[in-house]
């Protein structure tokens, strides 16, 4: 009988992603809040549990006890499944084990990892599902083979190995989670340029996206790349750059954070610092010691984000890239939204303003909550907290661990809704999907501006 009753009801590939995120974040929180994952023998407690993973499966970094000293290896290990399931997405992750025990994917999976992979059709999700994996596991392991021979030089080979792989998986799933204890991030290594390329490769490969990889692997040409991939690569490239002029110049004389190291150490932190704000959540300069103004400029790209279909959070390069594109059009006058002598469909632009609407209205809702539940704390820690958590970066002025009980539910809320998608969750909460309107009403006008 409940057999029959579950085979009854109809969910949509919305509510089966949330569900599916919701229900590993569930175990994840009840694993990580046994004795038997912490160094100490003792419980954590089921928030904290269920705080880090959140921020693992939502690849966010945001923790309010540290990965590196709080949890045992079962529990670092633990965090790292999670952070993998959340970076490949869930439905990627069944689909390979699918594939392995050598079943079928139905229809209903299909449209589940269209949905999942950001893709406009079914068509070829599972192969991209195959490329996916082993796209992953091939730039996780190169990343992971070189990170280790960084860390040979100051830990045993067994410890070095697994924290080439640890830091390896989190860099390229953007997740920002590390394991080198004190909450000190990878602050040690801002003078290690190797290092500090290999992590960046790493979270830029995996803020891209997988097609778009894809693509440039197989064109290899700019100008035969499809808009999608064209405005991702702009995109990109465009924020690393004004990022790190931005943070180089303003940082530049600040004594706590670019000031005492050489200039080719300051060229790096700057470029670690533009690069990891676009969700990656690794620091390696004092973040609560930066002016205001680098603050405000961290906040903003970590509000933008990654790329669609990839291991990134936040807003997204081509929700932006859109808008400025409407913004452009509207001022020259033209009817359509034109990049590149292509045409962008009028959806495509009402989706990307409604994620952005939805995108600031979460960026002033979080804020405002935290500022009742978090009494005395600084609001730019607040707002900087908040955005973290909703773009899905894992960057903290230090006040995590500080987070009210309140405050830490609301975390959770905000980066389960910076993973999934707030769009996503919109679709998921509706009762249907709407079909075509039968009747057009008469159009009037409404004064703007």
């Amino acid at each position: 009988m409940l057999k029959n009753k579950l085979n009854q009801i109809q969910l949509n590939p919305a509510q089966i992603l949330v569900l599916g995120f919701a229900t590993i974040i569930f175990i994840g929180g009840i694993l990580l809040s046994m004795p038997f994952v912490t160094q100490t023998g003792e419980a954590t407690g089921f928030l904290k549990g269920l705080f880090t993973a959140t921020s693992a499966v939502c690849v966010t970094g945001l923790v309010v006890v540290d990965t590196g000293t709080h949890w045992n290896m079962a529990g670092q290990v633990i965090i790292l499944v999670l952070i993998q399931i959340g970076g490949l997405g869930i439905m990627t992750m069944a689909t390979s084990i699918a594939l392995i025990v050598g079943r079928k994917i139905t229809l209903k999976s299909r449209l589940i990892m269209q949905e999942a992979l950001n893709q406009f059709t079914i068509q070829g999700v599972v192969r991209l599902t195959k490329y996916i994996i082993l796209t992953t596991f091939i730039i996780e392991g190169v990343g992971a083979f070189f990170l280790t021979m960084n860390f040979m030089d100051e830990f045993e080979t067994k410890k070095a190995i697994f924290y080439g792989i640890f830091h390896s998986v989190s860099a390229f799933c953007n997740a920002g989670f590390d394991i080198i204890g004190g909450g000190r991030s990878l602050t040690p290594y801002v003078d290690m340029q190797s290092f500090n390329v290999i992590i960046m490769a790493l979270i830029i490969l995996g803020g891209l996206g997988f097609t778009v990889i894809m693509e440039i692997v197989r064109v290899r040409s700019y100008k035969k790349l499809s808009l999608h991939s064209k405005l991702v690569v702009l995109m990109t490239i465009t924020l690393i750059v004004i990022g790190f002029f931005f943070f180089f110049i303003m940082e530049f004389g600040n004594p706590n954070t670019l000031e005492p190291l050489p200039l080719k150490d300051k060229i790096t932190a700057a470029m670690f610092q533009s690069v990891t704000t676009r969700t990656a959540g690794f620091n390696t300069i004092a973040l609560d010691q930066m002016y205001d103004s680098s603050k405000l400029m961290t906040i903003l790209l970590m509000f933008i984000g990654g790329s669609p279909g990839s291991t990134a959070g936040g807003m997204k390069t081509t929700t932006v890239a859109l808008v400025i594109l409407l913004i452009v059009s509207v001022v020259k006058g033209r009817e359509d939204v034109e990049f590149d002598f292509r045409r962008v469909s009028k959806d495509n632009v009402n989706r990307a303003l409604t994620v952005l609407g939805i995108g600031l209205s979460l960026g002033f809702i979080v804020p405002f909550i935290l500022s009742i539940t978090e009494k005395g704390a600084d609001f730019i820690t607040l707002f900087f907290e908040a955005i973290s958590a909703l773009g899905t970066v894992g960057l903290s002025l230090g006040y995590t661990s500080q987070l009210s009980m309140a405050g830490q539910i609301v975390i959770i809320f905000t980066m389960f809704a910076g993973r999934v998608g707030a769009l996503t969750i919109v679709f998921a909460l509706a009762a249907k999907k709407q079909n075509k309107a039968l009747v057009r009403y008469p159009e009037s006008k409404v004064s703007v501006g």
